[in-house]
């Protein structure tokens, strides 16, 4: 029996072979469509302005409570605060580097942007630094640099970290095997590197700024983490790869550096754990973390780990542990800030429910923190504690899912946390001891004032 076509269905195959657009391509699209609408986040519902203002009101009275003792082992921040007082200092302007690995909070780039206006516009612009190539997920994007690519690029790595662990500082590479694909960066700098995988029958790539040919780059050799630098005149650019054969090439990252002031480098992933960094190839991860030199090392998960029925108190204690200690192996110089999990809510049953699992997420972190000598934010503490996030959302600061900020929230957080860092910036300048070689090793000897 033959099936009836639904006329709605009829007329769009008919416009279909008039436009020339085959149907398999319209039920492609339509499942796109599909798929989209299911993974839109839930709407804010609809608030009135006295709402929102009472709410807002209210969010400001938790960030001024909360103020008084915004860190936990405060004192190790000390190498880091002596960083900055020497990129001030006219004899010493060499750059500081701050990477920040994390999750969705990370990936868009709000947050982590807010932070990073705040530091360049104090200390001075140290160019973008580390940033991923192409498009590699829906989402991530570098206020400070703008990068895309053609469209046969294909990104591993990810949220899984499915593969051979060889993704670089970011967790993601990019690869192809087919000439004539590109990757384009547009940023300001005085120094640009490319970091890449050497592989055996590698694949040439040619680089641009704008028009203007510079090198031709043989990715071909030993399987190892390569790279290679430029200098270049201070100002805007646009550099541009080009895949030269149909030969395959893996790349990293570009990282574009100015002499002197602050990067803050946004390496976010959606729906990472802290444990992906496990999954990445130790070796290379080293070499590319060491030629960063990271003066602060920021990590900002548990918001995925709250929710995932295989971790356990034990077992999350452990893993991020090993997580902090490999951090510690690559970089013994640099500070490392814990930023815990926000507050965060779910609708089950048509209810909203508080996730329960982020107080073990935090309470875990913490004792890491403490053991290893790491100083922890509680972002969750710090936002008004548990059940804040509903106050957050009414005042316009969090989305309708509850677990996300709004950009306006992002930069709310940004600032809270500036301010917090550079309360004590000023007391560890204050309390600076007249010979600085107490500051070796990346660990502190005296600082701020414990809270």
């Amino acid at each position: 029996m033959r099936k009836r076509i639904p006329p709605a269905l009829g007329v769009a195959l008919v416009c279909c072979c008039l436009l020339g657009v085959s149907p398999a391509q319209t039920a492609t699209k339509a499942k796109k469509k599909s798929a989209a609408k299911k993974k839109r986040r839930p709407a804010a519902p609809a608030v009135s302005a006295a709402a929102r203002g009472a709410a807002l009101e209210r969010v400001e009275g938790y960030l001024a409570d909360s103020a008084a003792k915004p860190f936990q082992q405060p004192g190790a921040l000390v190498p880091f605060f002596e960083q900055l007082v020497r990129l001030g200092a006219a004899e010493n302007k060499a750059p500081v580097h701050i990477v920040h690995w994390g999750d969705s909070h990370t990936a868009a780039d709000e947050w982590t942007g807010g932070l990073r206006e705040q530091f360049r516009e104090r200390f001075g612009d140290g160019g973008s630094g580390f940033s991923l190539v192409g498009h590699p997920f829906l989402g991530y994007r570098r206020f400070d640099a703008r990068g895309g690519g053609t469209t046969a690029w294909v990104p591993s790595g990810l949220r899984t970290g499915a593969g051979d662990g060889w993704f670089g500082l970011g967790g993601i590479a990019m690869s192809t095997a087919r000439p004539g694909q590109s990757l384009f960066l547009q940023t300001e700098c005085e120094r640009l590197e490319i970091q890449f995988m050497a592989q055996p029958h590698g694949g040439r790539l040619a680089l641009y700024d704008g028009d203007q040919f510079l090198d031709e780059i043989p990715t071909e050799g030993e399987l190892a983490p390569a790279y290679i630098r430029y200098a270049t005149e201070p100002g805007p650019h646009r550099f541009v790869l080009k895949t030269l054969d149909a030969r395959p090439v893996r790349v990293f990252g570009w990282v574009a550096d100015n002499t002197a002031g602050v990067t803050y480098e946004a390496l976010g992933i959606n729906g990472a754990e802290a444990t992906l960094l496990l999954k990445w190839d130790e070796a290379m991860f080293a070499t590319y973390l060491q030629r960063r030199n990271p003066g602060l090392i920021v990590l900002s998960y548990g918001t995925n780990e709250a929710s995932d029925p295989l971790w356990h108190h034990e077992s999350y204690r452990d893993a991020f542990a090993k997580v902090i200690g490999r951090l510690r192996t690559d970089a013994p110089a640099a500070t490392i800030l814990v930023l815990g999990p926000g507050d965060r809510w779910i609708m089950t049953r048509g209810r909203w429910q508080l996730v329960a699992g982020i107080d073990d997420i935090i309470a875990q972190q913490q004792s890491v923190c403490r053991e290893l000598g790491c100083v922890y934010w509680d972002a969750r503490e710090r936002m008004g504690g548990a059940g804040a996030m509903r106050d957050w959302q009414l005042a316009g600061l969090a989305q309708g899912d509850r677990v996300h900020f709004t950009a306006t929230g992002y930069r709310r957080l940004a600032s809270t946390l500036f301010v917090d860092l550079m309360q004590l910036f000023e007391a560890y300048k204050k309390a600076r001891p007249e010979s600085t070689d107490q500051i070796s090793h990346g660990r502190p000897v005296g600082g701020p004032p414990k809270q």
